[in-house]
């Protein structure tokens, strides 16, 4: 069957992978790596865009 297509787009710039967690090569005292979350700041961490019609503008 086919997928409907849902109201929101994926993010161009995160192709929907919003958040992204990054080691800095030290570990924790029980060898866990100390890691570092990053969200994409085109979409904030959401990983979807508003389409174009509901892009807010003006003040």
């Amino acid at each position: 069957m086919p997928q409907h297509a849902q109201n929101t787009r994926v993010c161009r710039d995160c192709d929907g992978f919003a958040t992204a967690a990054i080691t800095t090569g030290t570990r924790h005292r029980d060898g866990t790596r100390v890691t570092l979350r990053v969200a994409c700041p085109a979409c904030k961490g959401t990983g979807r865009t508003a389409p174009d019609g509901v892009v807010r503008a003006g003040r």
